[in-house]
């Protein structure tokens, strides 16, 4: 496992690794915010893996230590990022170690979800590496342990993102005990974890219920990644400065086009994109039929247009699984003109979360960052693959 002197060395001055790009070092639009996260995060793990270790030692070899090194192995750190950015938008300056301790509990709760995620979905990787409950399994298989492997991971695994969540509310609220805006941070906090929890549960109920509802589908994308990833951070980011009700909602709105974008390019990687950039597991989201805007459009487009066999492979009751059937799947929301739909949508959000952000009166500075940062989110600044290279 991974030692405090490793866990220093990992975290210089270059951006950590982002999953989107299989590991490779990514610019970072926000001046340096990925390194001086990760470095605040290597210091803030340390303290903690010190404490785990005076409970017990293989407590903290197996789990603390585990849970810390998936927290440095990298991420964007767009949520940091969005934090920052809402801060200079509602006027913050001097110091910016406050809404980088806000953005280190946010990537601290971003490895729970993440961890979690796994479990329930049984993705066996994550960030290009094993997923943590993978993990786990292999210690129980190479411990000659008692019981299932399977069972043992699970559970273990979701102790480890607990302990991740911990982490991160004790983080965030020794930043809010310590700012004259405390009690409005912590609220903003309190609501996005709710939202998280909520969007998740529906998400795998409409995966058991095979739902196809486009209205369903926004309204999990919404709870799960654009209030999370990009509206609640900026919020976080503007209660630090003490922001007025009319910046925040112009904020607001900014955050949940930008987050919807977000979430509609990351259907997409879950659909054509390579697993050697994404760090996830190929065509995960078509075996699963898990519920997305993109294949909620492909529907509603083959049943305006009676495409019939794109309902068949894209339908609950359709093959789901074998030999060919995501790449069946991967032509029909290509011949639907879903993909092309769902692209011309992430520009329209792109371009109104930048109309928003602009209405909060933000200097050139912030908006330039923020500019940077949802291009990057919602994949505007790269290209994906060609569906002709995905043997659709």
């Amino acid at each position: 496992m991974l030692g405090p002197g490793a866990m220093r060395a990992g975290t210089g001055g270059s951006a950590g690794p982002d999953p989107g790009t299989g590991g490779r070092r990514v610019p970072d639009p926000a001046g340096g915010t990925a390194a001086a996260v990760d470095a605040l995060l290597a210091e803030y793990l340390h303290t903690r893996l010190g404490e785990a270790r005076r409970v017990d030692a293989v407590f903290a070899e197996e789990v603390a230590s585990r849970v810390a090194t998936f927290v440095l192995r990298g991420g964007k750190r767009l949520r940091t990022a969005f934090v920052r950015c809402g801060w200079l938008a509602a006027g913050g300056s001097g110091d910016p170690g406050t809404p980088l301790r806000v953005g280190a509990a946010l990537e601290l709760l971003q490895a729970c979800a993440l961890v979690h995620d796994d479990v329930m979905d049984e993705s066996p990787v994550r960030r290009g590496a094993p997923a943590v409950h993978a993990q786990f399994a292999r210690l129980h298989r190479e411990g000659r342990m008692y019981g299932s492997a399977a069972g043992y991971s699970g559970t273990a695994a979701v102790l480890a993102g607990d302990l991740a969540l911990v982490w991160a509310d004790d983080l965030l609220t020794e930043t809010a005990l310590g700012s004259p805006y405390g009690g409005q941070l912590h609220r903003e906090w309190q609501a996005m974890r709710g939202e998280m929890v909520a969007g998740q549960y529906l998400d795998m109920r409409a995966q058991a219920t095979g739902s196809s509802d486009e209205t369903q589908a926004r309204n999990i994308a919404t709870l799960k990644s654009a209030l999370y990833t990009v509206e609640r951070p900026l919020a976080l980011g503007a209660s630090l400065a003490g922001a007025d009700a009319r910046g925040m909602d112009a904020l607001r709105s900014a955050g949940r086009c930008a987050g919807l974008a977000f979430q509609l390019h990351d259907d997409l990687l879950g659909a054509f994109g390579d697993p050697a950039v994404t760090g996830k597991p190929a065509d995960e989201d078509l075996r699963t039929r898990k519920l997305t805007g993109l294949l909620a459009a492909a529907l509603r487009l083959a049943d305006e247009s009676g495409d019939t066999e794109a309902l068949a492979v894209l339908g609950h009751h359709g093959p789901r699984a074998g030999a060919g059937t995501a790449d069946r799947m991967r032509a029909a929301l290509e011949r639907t003109g879903a993909r092309a739909a769902v692209e011309k949508e992430i520009a329209c959000l792109t371009a109104s979360s930048l109309r928003h952000f602009a209405d909060t009166g933000a200097d050139d500075r912030a908006r330039g960052e923020f500019a940077a940062l949802v291009a990057r989110a919602a994949g505007t600044d790269t290209t994906l693959p060609d569906p002709g290279g995905e043997g659709a």
